[in-house]
């Protein structure tokens, strides 16, 4: 009896704390009224807790909607009085979090086990078209760089019709800036460090053919961020290999692919190259990726087949212009371990020709890589053309470098 006496004290007790926060409420005085129901709304006591979050939302709204209301009459009368903006966005939030917790409850049997909801009805009709009001709320919080309560806001809006509330809803509106809204909230939650959240809605904004780029970058991204495990690794570049496919004139997704397998065994990187060549052999990128792979296994031939069709494709491109010729110069240097006699540690006429005519070849690729980069701003290619030029015994064409630079001599 003494427990039951306690028990009856108790929710007394936080039935009166629930009025008397209605009668402040009634006052206008809604801070207040809010700081008396706070501790009736987690409280064991509470009686009717479907009916204290409906009451807090009902405080909310009303704080929002009184300095809304004066906002604009201000505007109208074009008074120059100053409004608590920052309070009435954060009611706005606060509001729409109640309705949800109201509804939570509102959902559970009572003591008969029977479900009597007696706010959602009400709520559909007063929040129905609310999210215009969050929407608000987050501009203005992402104006004041307070971005978590921006994707607060915003994401708020965005799952307002997968709530139970308004999951029935055929009517629920759609505003036409609910895309915009669905990006910020997904490139928010990546700053954020939020990936899961970003992956959701860049999912959810890849459907729309105006903004896959945006959303895909993200999601991409995000995923990047998020890798732990092999399968995680390939599931990542599925999906850029997917878009790189969608979109193969893009240099977005390649440059991705690329970032991606310079992380990897030199022979897995080697495979997706070769399957870049197959698909588009016209693509100069792969040819180039290709032949840097064989100059770093000494594999000269192959390096200087592959960087000669970067060429053929852009006869100007001054770094495979370079490479070509250092490839063939290396060439040039293992011929002539190759050929060299054991015995006079020298080469015979026709050998030593075989390498002089592998260091002509080099000279030609390094003249050309001198020719569209005279001031050596994207290669150095004045020591490796010297010294091709003191192998093949010109001594005109060394004087010649050695003028632009002495130190060649030294």
């Amino acid at each position: 009896m003494a427990l039951m006496a306690a028990f009856a004290t108790t929710s007394f007790a936080q039935d009166a704390t629930v009025k008397e926060a209605k009668k402040l409420f009634g006052k206008g005085d809604f801070d207040a009224a809010a700081q008396m129901l706070t501790p009736a709304l987690t409280s064991g006591e509470t009686l009717d807790k479907a009916a204290a979050w409906n009451l807090l939302s009902e405080i909310m709204y009303g704080k929002w909607s009184a300095i809304s209301s004066k906002q604009m009459e201000n505007q109208v009368k074009k008074l120059n009085e100053e409004t608590d903006t920052l309070g009435m966005h954060q009611a706005a939030v606060a509001a729409w979090e109640a309705v949800q917790k109201c509804d939570e409850f509102d959902q559970l049997p009572d003591a008969k086990g029977k479900v009597k909801m007696k706010f959602r009805s009400p709520a559909q009709t007063k929040y129905k078209n609310f999210g215009v009001s969050l929407v608000q709320a987050g501009q203005y919080f992402y104006q004041k760089k307070d971005y978590k309560a921006a994707l607060n806001a915003w994401q708020a809006y965005l799952n307002m019709k997968n709530t139970p509330i308004f999951a029935e809803v055929a009517d629920f509106p759609k505003d036409n800036f609910y895309d915009d809204i669905v990006y910020y909230v997904s490139f928010l939650a990546y700053q954020e460090k939020d990936y899961t959240t970003a992956m959701k809605f860049a999912q959810q904004l890849a459907a729309n053919p105006e903004k896959a780029d945006e959303a895909n970058e993200i999601l991409l991204f995000s995923k990047k961020e998020t890798l732990k495990s092999k399968a995680d690794s390939l599931e990542y570049v599925a999906l850029v290999k997917d878009l790189h496919k969608a979109n193969p004139e893009s240099e977005r997704y390649f440059n991705l692919l690329v970032d991606y397998y310079n992380h990897v065994d030199a022979a897995e990187k080697l495979a997706w190259v070769e399957e870049e060549i197959a698909v588009n052999p016209k693509n100069k990128m792969p040819w180039a990726i290709k032949g840097e792979a064989m100059m770093n296994a000494e594999k000269w031939d192959e390096a200087v087949e592959a960087f000669k069709k970067a060429v053929e494709i852009d006869p100007e491109w001054v770094p495979c212009l370079f490479n070509t010729g250092i490839s063939l110069n290396s060439k040039a240097i293992a011929l002539n371990d190759q050929l060299m006699d054991k015995k006079t540690m020298g080469l015979t006429p026709e050998n030593l020709e075989k390498v002089k005519d592998v260091l002509r070849e080099a000279q030609i690729y390094l003249e050309k890589t001198r020719e569209y980069d005279p001031d050596q701003l994207q290669t150095k290619w004045g020591y490796p053309l010297y010294r091709i030029y003191y192998s093949l015994g010109n001594k005109e064409k060394m004087a010649e470098l050695e003028a632009l630079d002495p130190t060649l001599a030294q």
